[in-house]
């Protein structure tokens, strides 16, 4: 930790100068990736004509899902380079600006740019996004009371960012041409990273250092392997872009869905019986697998936000305001919106039900953010019937679900993040809050190949899915809500070790 990085005095808000370089820095980052995010699978599945990619919904879903999972997973390498390799102020610069490379490649109107645009917006994704949430947890002492409140300010930000990308990138996007607003996406991660390199002495030294650098040796060896898998990398993107090999996206989504969920149990049970943890420890491994059940099945459904509904909101909503038609991808800005309005009451609600000796357990509050998700796919069902019948839809069917996601999504992620930090076993903190990333991963790449199934040809079997994905979700949110009762005593169950909070190289939107 910096020995200046706890600086006092008005600074933003009361907190370190440092806060406000990361809360903007941040923010710019997320209006770039959102607004691009936004755009993904309605360029794909835009027309010729439409300046689009004509691609199937199947293979656009298939590519969006592992776009997202590989942005969640290369967080992993991403906190790794900068603890024994570069530290966390320059691997933060390094990422934003391969992230405004990779818009700026996006915004190149071509289908192969595309795809090197993607991979390198996944890959300084992976850099920038866990180490600038921890660097945020560097700026404070760690008894600082202000450390909280420091973190509430940085979510606004990742919030008021989302907003700004939806609303510029997606009227750019759709209203002008979806290339430009890939280039809207770059010019806001320029912006980030203007304002970042002229306030980084606000910084001090925080993360300047690796935490844990490799001998010179050593980091040499390190810097051949990554560039080895850069260039492997770049061979295999250039061999399907001249149609030498041909990559199957959604047999490529499989097959990785399967790795990752492989790695997934393989690591959990290689922590879990090699380890040597005690009985107490273990039980609470359990208590945490039930979270991590439960956190992969909600990202599968919560990031249909993307993909399918996003085709819904284009294709079946009428967003006819008067005589302005509302981009489809502003649909998705009220999830925003729903957070920075409910976040605080969501906040005085575990508050108060302490206050009252009422403490759910982590299984049962993740069951319960489970199944409030999965119930807006409930409302969709009802809105997928009237798409059936040829009609479009109001806006408020979409505006409903994504209103109840959100709850759910207050309800789990700030939890699961909690979860893993107190049931962890101490000494495996860090590489449990790796493990449980692998769920972002696998939720998101499920959510693309579930996404494909919405065939716009037969709009009669939309009805059906959203009921049965809701109806299954819904089931194993009440299997692990059941479960959960006998996981609060696990929870507790504990002999005298001591569990404390590690800090967390990555989150979600929430964290």
């Amino acid at each position: 930790m910096s020995s200046n990085a706890h600086q006092n005095g008005g600074g933003f808000f009361g907190h370190p100068k440092g806060l406000s370089t990361l809360f903007f820095t941040e923010m710019w980052e997320r209006m770039s990736y959102y607004g691009m995010r936004a755009l993904l699978v309605l360029f794909m599945t835009a027309s010729l004509q439409e300046e689009g990619l004509a691609f199937t919904v199947a293979a656009a879903t298939a590519i969006y899902g592992l776009y997202t999972g590989a942005v969640y997973f290369l967080g992993l390498p991403g906190g790794w380079i900068a603890d024994r390799l570069l530290g966390g102020q320059r691997t933060i610069w390094y990422g934003g600006i391969i992230i405004m490379c990779g818009h700026i490649v996006l915004a190149i109107p071509t289908e192969g740019s595309f795809f090197i645009g993607l991979i390198l917006v996944a890959s300084g994704t992976g850099l920038l996004k866990p180490n600038i949430s921890a660097l945020v947890g560097h700026l404070y002492q760690p008894n600082d009371v202000r450390r909280d409140s420091g973190y509430a300010l940085y979510y606004m930000g990742i919030n008021i960012g989302s907003i700004l990308g939806y609303a510029i990138c997606g009227y750019f996007g759709e209203n002008v041409g979806w290339h430009w607003g890939f280039g809207a996406a770059a010019v806001g991660m320029a912006i980030g990273l203007i304002q970042y390199r002229r306030t980084i002495g606000n910084l001090g030294d925080a993360s300047l250092a690796p935490e844990n650098p490799l001998a010179p040796e050593k980091a040499k060896l390190a810097w051949r392997i990554i560039g080895a898998i850069a260039v492997v990398v770049a061979v295999i993107t250039g061999l399907a872009m001249t149609g030498t090999i041909t990559i199957n996206p959604t047999a490529m989504a499989q097959y990785v869905a399967v790795a990752f969920t492989l790695t997934f149990l393989a690591y959990f049970a290689f922590i879990y019986f090699g380890g040597k943890l005690s009985a107490s420890e273990k039980k609470k491994m359990w208590a945490l697998f039930l979270v991590c059940v439960a956190s992969t099945f909600f990202w599968s459904g919560f990031e249909q936000a993307g993909s399918s509904l996003n085709l819904f909101g284009r294709d079946y909503t009428d967003r006819l305001i008067g005589s302005f038609e509302m981009p489809a991808s502003w649909l998705q800005s009220f999830n925003s919106l729903f957070i920075i309005t409910l976040s605080p009451f969501f906040a005085a609600l575990w508050i108060n039900l302490g206050k009252r000796m009422i403490t759910p357990s982590y299984g049962l509050k993740c069951a319960i953010g489970l199944i409030i998700m999965a119930s807006g796919f409930l409302v969709m069902f009802f809105a997928a019937q009237y798409a059936a019948e040829g009609l479009k839809v109001a806006p408020y069917w979409l505006i409903t679900t994504y209103f109840l996601h959100t709850v759910g999504e207050l309800c789990l992620s700030p939890v699961a993040l909690s979860a893993v930090s107190k049931l962890s076993p101490r000494r495996f903190a860090g590489q449990m809050m790796g493990v449980f990333v692998l769920t972002y991963s696998i939720g998101n790449i499920f959510s693309g190949l579930l996404a494909g199934h919405f065939d716009p040809n037969n709009v009669s079997e939309m009805p059906s899915l959203y009921l049965q994905i809701s109806l299954f979700t819904i089931g194993i949110g009440i299997i692990l809500a059941l479960i959960s009762l006998k996981s609060k005593y696990w929870e507790e169950n504990d002999t005298g070790e001591s569990q404390q909070a590690a800090p967390s190289r990555t989150d979600t939107k929430t964290a």
